[in-house]
């Protein structure tokens, strides 16, 4: 016994590879680094956060994309399992790992206005950041549910403290409690429905049972052979429950305004951009995975959440004048338009081609939002309405340009990547089919229409006559501020432009 066992953990040894993980191991030091350096120096020498936390951040990403764009079968084979079956490696999720190190760098460079502003501790926020990119990293890699399980409980409890950050805020302590209980919820359902594929798949009475239920290759199998057991389909479900959670699908997006509202500027953005990235991309994983043989049970419910997403999303923001929770019910409409794209994954192999493109330009248009946003030096942004953006252009043309830019590209304005992203994405679903799908969500794009072109009106066309004296006031932004702006716009409106570019990262 005690041999076959040793023999069994020398085996899975063997497909040990650190070098692999590389990227996240060097996240995970930076942010131990920085949050110890900072518990350990003495009060008259924290000087250094002011001037070389913010830095340190920055270099240790950029480092991380240079690891990261080197030779790909330098650092891994495709489709080989590592550690013991945890971890797979595959071109889709070696780019959403640059994926989520270009998030998580963007959330670095608007925070420390917002950070110094509100007195808030930085060197505990970079910490949180920086552990929820490597977990992010980790977690599109994960082949197996212990590993998946894991990686995303490190991102959801990091995103708890991150939502309740600003400990004096009323609304960000709302918004932190209700992420929590609901958060803890959808981690039991989720638990729950791995526990039901766990079983069944262990049952020596099931044909083809497996004694390893979590790794998603044997239990793809599993399935495969029974497919209409009532506990796999349940089980199922039960999963697709708690991914949809972090994605915002209905009837699981209840929590998405009041906490989108109440977290930090540089945390809702974290939270609308990688977060809702990274459920998408597990959410395919499952379904072109374990789930694969389940296609004729889970289509028609996937079809009717994409419509019920595009259109409460898209309903709920024309009455909205709060930005944050404006941006909290459209990122909503996104991701029905997202899941879109994944059922059109099962017949249309180019499909997650054009998932990952979507993301990466929702990326780029919602930091244009979120940096604007954060630049715009209120006190409590929590409370800002549309109105406050009357007289943006006059007050700083570059600001009112960029979020132009930004609010048109998540609109669909041609010629910018937004546009660009959306005819792709209704390509593919008129290629699989999905004609119902596909003139609901250009309905929803209709929709959506209306509430980003009143936006866009505030800072362009609707002068604050009640409030003159808010015209005269001029918004000044540093010379960092403006370069990530330009270089924003910059990418957007190339992608629009050139969207061939984009397949260097795809």
């Amino acid at each position: 016994m005690n041999d076959s066992y040793t023999n069994f953990l020398r085996e899975i040894s063997l497909t040990n590879d650190w070098l692999l993980l590389m990227p996240e191991i060097i996240l995970a030091l930076i942010a131990f680094a920085i949050l110890g350096i900072d518990l350990f120096l003495k009060s008259k020498k924290r000087v250094w956060r002011e001037k070389y936390l913010m830095p340190v951040a920055i270099c240790g990403y950029i480092f991380v994309l240079g690891i990261l764009f080197l030779d790909k079968s330098t650092f891994y084979i495709e489709n080989i399992s590592h550690f013991g079956g945890l971890i797979e490696q595959t071109d889709s999720n070696q780019f959403m790992r640059s994926f989520f190190v270009f998030a998580s760098l963007f959330v670095t460079l608007i925070s420390g206005q917002f950070l110094s502003k509100k007195s808030l501790p930085k060197a505990e926020y970079l910490h949180l950041i920086l552990l929820s990119c490597a977990g992010f990293m980790l977690l599109v890699q994960c082949s197996h549910f212990i590993s998946l399980f894991v990686c995303l409980e490190l991102v959801t409890v990091a995103f708890y403290v991150l939502v309740a950050f600003q400990r004096t805020n009323v609304l960000s302590l709302e918004a932190g409690l209700k992420y929590l209980t609901l958060g803890g919820l959808s981690t039991a359902i989720l638990l729950f429905g791995i526990v039901l594929l766990y079983g069944i798949s262990g049952n020596p009475e099931m044909n083809g049972f497996i004694n390893d239920g979590f790794q998603f290759q044997a239990l793809q199998s599993f399935i495969g052979l029974n497919s209409d057991n009532l506990i796999v389909q349940l089980g199922a479900l039960f999963v697709l429950a708690g991914i949809s959670f972090k994605i915002g699908l209905v009837p699981f997006q209840i929590w998405v305004p009041d906490v989108y509202q109440g977290a930090p500027t540089p945390t809702m953005s974290f939270l609308a951009v990688a977060s809702k990235a990274a459920g998408v991309f597990v959410l395919i994983q499952l379904l072109q995975g374990p789930f694969l043989a389940l296609d004729a049970f889970l289509i028609p419910i996937l079809s009717v959440l994409s419509v019920l997403t595009i259109l409460f999303g898209n309903i709920s923001a024309t009455g909205q004048v709060n930005i944050k929770r404006l941006i909290g019910l459209s990122g909503i409409s996104h991701a029905g338009y997202l899941l879109l794209g994944v059922i059109a994954s099962y017949t249309i192999p180019q499909a997650l081609d054009v998932v990952l493109f979507y993301l990466s330009l929702y990326l780029l248009s919602s930091f244009l939002v979120f940096a604007s946003l954060a630049y715009m030096d209120n006190e409590d942004d929590s409370l800002l309405e549309t109105k406050n953006y009357q007289g943006l252009y006059k007050k700083n043309p570059l600001l009112g340009v960029a979020s132009l830019i930004g609010i048109a590209s998540l609109a669909g304005v041609p010629p910018l990547g937004g546009f660009i992203a959306k005819v792709l994405l209704f390509i593919v679903a008129y290629q699989a089919g999905l004609y119902g799908l596909l003139a609901v969500a250009i309905i929803g794009v209709v929709i959506s229409i209306y509430y980003y072109f009143a936006w866009i009106r505030s800072i362009f066309f609707i002068p604050n006559e009640d409030n003159t004296d808010c015209l005269k006031e001029v918004i000044t932004l540093t010379a960092p501020q403006k370069i990530i702006l330009i270089i924003l716009i910059g990418s957007v409106s190339l992608a629009g432009l050139y969207p061939s570019l984009l397949n260097f990262f795809i």
